[in-house]
């Protein structure tokens, strides 16, 4: 009996005139497998892992599946095999992090030499004026060199926000306020060290979305897959 080749690389033993009807069979299995994980596949089928899912990172959990010290790792969110980060999120930060089972996504959405648009929701301390933004947008002077030309602006806070765990440490007398800010680059910790340098240090970092992939819809915590886009 020749071996059939399936989509995603699975091989099974079936008459070469099967071959359509058995693709469309471990299409439709993969999709209940990521559904409902207490389902176990046949040893013959293996569920194909997504191309690209959105996840809506908490506050305390690293960008890598281990946990490591105080901060929690994606395993105790995502039990999906073959899929990697694409592009990182500090662990005291929050929101939009992408992960991918295709090598050459993950470098078109991580590598900054492809100058994808991440937006950020930021509470800050402090209630910038004008020049503080116009700052922003224009670049600023931080450890190593200068930022490139960014958008930012006021904005009330973002809706449905959930609660962060723990929740932000602010001083009484003085005030906060949300801003958003979108930039092209990914230096280390970039977003704090840029607010820091205009005078209003970040409080709260949510990021809101990378190119056209958002969090709109989705609950802290939880992830779904998303169509591939152009940005």
């Amino acid at each position: 009996m020749p071996e059939t080749q399936l989509a995603g690389g699975y091989d099974v033993s079936l008459p070469s005139h099967d071959r359509v009807i058995a693709e469309k069979i471990t299409a439709i299995t993969s999709t209940r497998f990521l559904q409902n994980p207490d389902l176990q596949p046949h040893p013959l089928i293996t569920p194909i892992p997504p191309s690209l899912i959105c996840f809506n990172k908490p506050y305390g959990v690293l960008s890598q599946f281990t946990p490591e010290g105080k901060w929690r790792g994606l395993k105790d969110f995502i039990a999906l095999p073959g899929v990697y980060v694409a592009g990182r999120l500090d662990a005291d930060s929050e929101g939009l992090l992408l992960l991918t089972s295709d090598g050459q996504l993950q470098a078109r959405i991580s590598d900054p030499r492809f100058k994808m648009l991440k937006t950020y929701w930021v509470q800050v301390e402090g209630e910038p004026d004008d020049a503080a933004l116009a700052a922003l947008r224009s670049g600023v002077q931080l450890n190593d060199g200068p930022t490139q030309p960014a958008s930012a602006c006021r904005i009330s806070a973002p809706p449905a926000l959930w609660e962060r765990e723990p929740p932000v440490r602010v001083r009484k007398a003085v005030p906060t306020e949300w801003i958003e800010l979108g930039i092209r680059e990914g230096r280390n910790r970039q977003v704090r060290r840029m607010t820091a340098a205009v005078g209003h240090p970040t409080l709260r970092l949510i990021r809101a979305s990378i190119g056209p992939y958002t969090l709109e819809g989705l609950a802290q915590g939880s992830w779904r897959e998303a169509a591939v886009q152009a940005e």
